[in-house]
């Protein structure tokens, strides 16, 4: 009996489009570009670039979620991927953090925190209220469409900051806690035994 092979397949518009989570991908980056006015690059995944309408500070997620206990609303949009965490600062706050890690007393402590400043970029998470693949970056603090900000005018540099209340992120105090919260992390480890995340031991670096 003759075998016949069948014609190659049509891909399917998820497949096409980077569709993940009943959504295309590029409509998440649509969503960012135009609610927001930030920059994307990329489909599969969207990527969102750091150093022009905001910086990240990169830390491990156990340190990040002590840190966002001790500073309460002082902090803008919070991203989690797998075991690290972006918290997103104004522009510009990357190249003020060495001077800042100094004046704080923090300047020759070994620090897992990595700040992302100009090309610089982060794994977005899907736009808040939208479903994401597993084991797809998430909003802990999703940031505010622009017509949703009621007190914009309190802090314009960072559009999509803040609260409907128009609360802004204190960066020094951001900062500390932040710090704070990566050196206990490393004195536990110390303590305890190497972390599974390899990563989280790596030195303070800066973008």
């Amino acid at each position: 009996m003759a075998l016949t092979v069948p014609p190659p397949r049509t891909p399917l518009p998820a497949e096409r489009d980077g569709r993940a989570g009943g959504e295309p991908r590029d409509g998440w980056a649509q969503w960012y570009e135009r609610e927001l006015g930030w920059a994307t690059a990329g489909v599969a995944p969207v990527r969102l670039l750091t150093g022009l309408r905001f910086d990240a500070l990169v830390v491990p997620a156990v340190a990040g979620h002590a840190a966002l206990r001790r500073v309460g609303g002082a902090a803008g949009p919070v991203a989690l991927m797998g075991e690290r965490m972006s918290l997103l600062v104004a522009a510009g706050s990357a190249d003020e953090l060495p001077g800042l890690l100094d004046w704080l007393e923090w300047g020759p402590v070994a620090l897992a925190l990595t700040a992302l400043g100009t090309g610089g970029r982060i794994t977005a998470p899907p736009p808040p209220g939208r479903p994401g693949p597993p084991g797809a970056a998430v909003w802990l603090r999703p940031p505010w469409p622009l017509r949703e900000q009621e007190e914009e005018t309190v802090f314009p540099a960072l559009s999509g900051f803040g609260s409907r209340g128009g609360d802004t992120p204190d960066l020094v105090r951001l900062v500390d806690a932040v710090a704070t919260e990566c050196h206990r992390a490393r004195l536990m480890r110390a303590r305890t035994g190497p972390a599974s995340d390899e990563s989280a031991g790596q030195p303070l670096a800066f973008s």
